[in-house]
């Protein structure tokens, strides 16, 4: 089973690698930041979606999305939220929602810079964003494979951001 995770996209064109890889994923994550409710229709109308809003979504987005949330796909639970401060103490800021949920892994977003690393039997996941490398080195997006309720993580750096 592959999962398609996005993050921080800002209501920007999202890169043609992107939207060609979201049509043969199960399920599309996105962490929050869209900016607006029109482009989580877009990513719906690409695949099935599952997102949590983000600090810079508008209210239409904080109505129809939580703000975190936790579910199973594959036997493997899994939390998602947008995530709050410095690359740093937004990792710290996950870990602290999510340590009493028992997740295999956790997915987040807001800063912008790719994470893809296993700590104390949790994978901590930031799929970077597809549209911006402010605070990383390259655009990106990331791939979750499940096979038989193991997780493995793959970050995607977008080749041409016009392609």
């Amino acid at each position: 089973m592959k999962i398609g995770v996005v993050s921080d996209t800002h209501s920007r064109s999202l890169p043609k690698q992107l939207i060609d890889e979201l049509k043969n994923v199960e399920l599309i994550v996105h962490a929050g930041d869209f900016c607006s409710a029109e482009d989580l229709r877009m990513l719906k109308k690409i695949n099935e979606v599952r997102a949590v809003f983000g600090n810079m979504d508008d209210l239409e987005l904080r109505r129809m999305l939580p703000e975190s949330d936790v579910f199973e796909m594959g036997g493997v639970k899994i939390g998602l939220c947008h995530g709050k401060g410095s690359p740093a103490a937004s990792l710290e800021f996950v870990k602290n929602r999510f340590k009493n949920d028992k997740v295999d892994v956790v997915i987040y977003g807001h800063s912008h810079k790719s994470f893809n690393e296993v700590m104390d039997n949790v994978l901590y996941f930031n799929p970077g964003s597809p549209t911006d490398k402010i605070r990383g080195p390259h655009c990106s997006y990331g791939i979750l494979e499940i096979n038989k309720g193991k997780v493995s993580g793959k970050i995607i750096k977008i080749k041409d951001q016009n392609g």
